[in-house]
């Protein structure tokens, strides 16, 4: 079975839901209080064992911070964990800049010349997390890694599944077994087939690069990846894994950030108490 080496961030688009901070920081850079999105998906990434990440990004965004070796700031830093302050640095790190913004299949076209294997695709604003540990008692999350343990039982392309309340905002999968029979895009509440929906984490195949070529953007916009995954699901199947036990954050617009800042807090041990406090004498004000 291939090994995958190779993790790619989709960190494109200008993050309009966002403005105006996305305006002055890329939403993938913005802190989950106090690590960025970006460095808890390196960590993420580099935990499933990848040696090479790939961004996709685009041409107004600059990452060069993030993905510095900072560890001059280590005697600074308060014994705050080392891979926080230079969480890329057990891996290569490739910049692909998708110059017109044509969706998630076109984005990934970007990077696949510098890839020849299985890869994980993490959409860079969408955290998974199953563990909250702190700055100083740091754990990675385990989506990904248990995506590409999946693949290497089936050998299989894979995508992680959440079940959700509001799956007319999401891609809602038809299963069989751990097989994926279809993607509805956004239906209504009352027609979704069920409540699991595609939660941006991915572990496509070698394949990737001829199916995109033969789903082209041109014939299936921004549905290309729809198109990509429904060759697979007609052909030796498609695996929808159910990442259980995980809570969701997503940066791409201010409400749903925020209520992820205040869930992993209330989670984290350094703070949990004195924020509950808080809340509990806030809303009775």
């Amino acid at each position: 079975m291939a090994v995958v080496e190779d993790a790619v961030i989709v960190a494109g688009g200008i993050g309009t839901r966002m403005l105006p901070a996305s305006a002055a920081v890329a939403k993938e850079a913005l802190p989950l209080v106090d690590i960025p999105a970006l460095t808890h998906l390196a960590r993420e990434a580099i935990n499933a064992g990848v040696k090479r990440i790939h961004i996709i990004t685009s041409p107004r965004k600059d990452f060069s911070n993030l993905v510095a070796d900072n560890s001059w700031l280590i005697p600074k830093a308060k014994a705050i964990d080392p891979k926080l302050l230079s969480p890329f640095e057990e891996a290569e790190v490739l910049i692909h800049v998708q110059e017109i913004p044509r969706g998630f299949g076109d984005a990934l076209y970007c990077a696949l010349h510098a890839i020849s294997g299985p890869f994980l695709v993490l959409l860079g604003d969408n955290l998974l997390m199953d563990q909250h540990g702190d700055s100083h008692n740091y754990s990675a999350s385990n989506a990904s890694k248990t995506l590409v343990e999946v693949f290497s039982r089936t050998g299989l392309p894979c995508v992680g599944l959440c079940s959700v309340e509001d799956p007319e905002n999401y891609g809602v999968v038809t299963m069989d077994g751990e097989k994926i029979l279809n993607i509805i895009e956004k239906p209504p509440r009352q027609d979704a087939p069920s409540n699991l929906v595609l939660c941006g984490r991915y572990l496509f195949t070698p394949d990737t690069a001829s199916l995109l070529e033969k789903y082209d953007f041109e014939n299936h916009g921004e549905l290309q990846s729809i198109a990509l995954q429904s060759h697979w699901m007609n052909n030796d199947g498609l695996i929808g894994v159910e990442l259980n036990g995980y809570q969701w954050y997503d940066s791409g617009a201010p409400l749903p950030w925020l209520k992820s800042q205040i869930d992993h807090a209330l989670r984290r041990e350094d703070m949990s108490t004195e924020l509950r406090n808080w809340l509990n004498e806030r809303l009775q004000r």
